[in-house]
């Protein structure tokens, strides 16, 4: 019954490669793999599906291309839904149009859920506009100066460069800590900080987010707000041609894009784990050494992808989470035929077998209970209440992924 009950046997860590080159790749499947990468932002006449939400973040930022000032706006959208792709581009193109009409248009791109920090977030805006300048002699320091030291160091380069308009980016924008950093950008003209025309463009995945605001930075928005509607399967399959150029011709079987493009209409509608799970077809093909991407290689692929997702959720579990979870997994597993449900008493016996393997004291009964409620709260398992003549009532606990899927997850969390 518990045949699988051995983990993470790792090899003798060896390194002989058989004389093979480590680093070959398969040319006949990548023709340009940047095309697939996430940070990848096409041209607008490449970008499928948001003609109209190009056209109205195009007028929102407009007038900054002859010299006026751009408006403030919000867009929302759920994640993958071409947000932040959209507001790259235009701003991109935007700044080309200024130059052929002889304005210095530049604009900073921030991800919040990088930078959370008022003072992390305006370091890194002063050192996009840094890059985009390519003055070598500028020094942003890394640390040692507050956000409004940073930001003032934007506004001398603003005055230095000539720069008539600015526009900064905040992506993921809900994830900022506090809304000193966007009062300061919407309010730099009217408080004398520059000559110049600064804007903000913010992105969020919450629809509410305005209604948490502070009324004096809700102000700063006025009504400039644009909607991103999630993808449906069609329009991800246009989405996925696009990019049929990052394959060799005759690569791509012709079913793996209809194919991909319907699993994500489904379940997601997210155009860039779309777009993720086409190039990690090609590289399961590559690492193959086969002549072309098959539905065999998506499924590889979506395989992958979840293996991962359920490694950066577990991650941060305690060990003996780990060991709880892993004990329901290897239950599912070797029960599949029979039942995918277990009372806490068969997940506990399973746990402490575990424990002994890993020369670990197992925790109570009680703190396992907790530790299984908190597995259910986190939507990695469910758990359901039942009862049953004399034994009274119990809980019962059902994974919520594949118990293989979940047992490499926790593999990799491991190492």
């Amino acid at each position: 019954m518990f045949h699988d009950l051995d983990m993470n046997q790792d090899g003798d860590g060896g390194s002989d490669n058989g004389g093979r080159d480590i680093f070959a790749t398969n040319s006949d499947i990548f023709e340009n793999r940047d095309l697939l990468k996430v940070g990848y932002v096409p041209g607008l006449d490449q970008i499928v599906g948001r003609e109209e939400q190009i056209q109205s973040v195009g007028q929102s930022i407009g007038s900054a291309t002859v010299g006026d000032s751009p408006d403030t706006l919000l867009i929302y959208g759920k994640t993958g839904c071409g947000k932040s792709l959209v507001a790259r581009a235009v701003t991109r193109e935007a700044k080309q149009r200024a130059a052929e009409n002889g304005y210095n248009f530049e604009y900073s791109y921030i991800d919040c859920s990088e930078y959370r920090t008022e003072t992390k977030a305006s370091r890194q805006i002063a050192r996009e506009i840094k890059r985009s300048i390519g003055d070598p002699d500028l020094n942003i320091p890394r640390a040692g100066l507050s956000a409004s030291d940073y930001r003032d160091m934007v506004w001398e380069m603003m005055f230095d460069y000539d720069i008539d308009s600015f526009v900064v980016i905040l992506d993921e924008i809900d994830m900022l800590k506090d809304e000193n950093l966007i009062r300061s950008l919407s309010r730099a003209e009217e408080s004398g900080k520059t000559d110049g025309y600064v804007s903000l463009i913010g992105i969020s995945n919450k629809l509410n987010y305005r209604e948490q605001l502070d009324p004096r930075t809700d102000s700063s928005f006025r009504d400039q707000e644009i909607v991103f509607d999630p993808y449906d399967a069609n329009r991800l399959r246009d989405i996925l041609y696009s990019r049929e150029e990052a394959f060799v011709d005759g690569a791509l079987s012709e079913s793996v894009i209809p194919k991909i493009a319907a699993l994500a209409g489904r379940d997601h509608g997210d155009a860039r784990k779309a777009v993720d799970t086409l190039y990690e077809a090609g590289r399961s093909a590559e690492a193959k050494n086969a002549d072309q991407v098959n539905e065999r290689h998506v499924d590889e692929a979506i395989e992958e992808a979840e293996i991962k997702r359920m490694q950066k959720l577990v991650s941060g579990h305690p060990t003996h989470g780990r060991y709880l979870l892993r004990s329901l997994a290897l239950l599912t597993k070797n029960h599949e035929q029979e039942k995918n449900q277990f009372k806490t008493s068969e997940i506990y016996d399973f746990y402490k077998q575990i424990c002994k393997k890993e020369g670990s004291d197992p925790l109570s009964l009680n703190r396992a209970r907790r530790h299984l409620k908190e597995q259910a709260f986190l939507e990695l398992t469910e758990i359901e209440h039942a009862s049953e003549g004399r034994e009274g009532a119990f809980l019962l606990h059902r994974l919520m992924a594949e118990p293989e899927i979940m047992i490499e997850g926790l593999d990799r969390a491991n190492h």
